[in-house]
């Protein structure tokens, strides 16, 4: 299972130049995991910027992976796995629903460098 952060949507959405980086484990779509606050995230993003068509065809897009809800079991994980790692809050529900499904979590956010399950990469390089 892979689980796409919010950075790296938005990098392959823009075809920024890290956006193959991210394409197969996006275009996996059985093995992808979308949770509720990168849906969010990433809609609003492209809302700001592109306007509210834009967002719907987004959104569209990230629903082709499997949408996981944020529950209370997985609020309660997230708080736990927030102050040991020291991650804001929706990183703290991303990094808790990719454990909780053992995903593979891809990003360019520093926030997850170093933790188990990442694959991570900076936006400079």
């Amino acid at each position: 299972m892979n689980l796409i952060d919010s950075s790296a949507w938005l990098e392959y959405f823009a075809g920024g130049p890290h956006a193959g980086r991210f394409a197969a484990a996006i275009e996996a779509e059985d093995d992808l995991l979308v949770p509720t606050i990168v849906l969010l995230e990433v809609t609003r993003r492209v809302m700001q910027q592109r306007g509210e068509d834009a967002a719907l065809q987004t959104g569209a897009l990230l629903h082709q992976g499997q949408i996981v809800p944020l529950d209370s079991g997985l609020a309660l994980s997230a708080a736990k796995i927030g102050v040991e790692h020291k991650l804001p809050l929706a990183d703290s529900i991303i990094f808790a629903t990719a454990q909780q499904f053992h995903a593979t979590l891809w990003t360019m956010d520093a926030d997850f460098e170093g933790l188990p399950g990442v694959r991570y990469f900076p936006k400079g390089k």
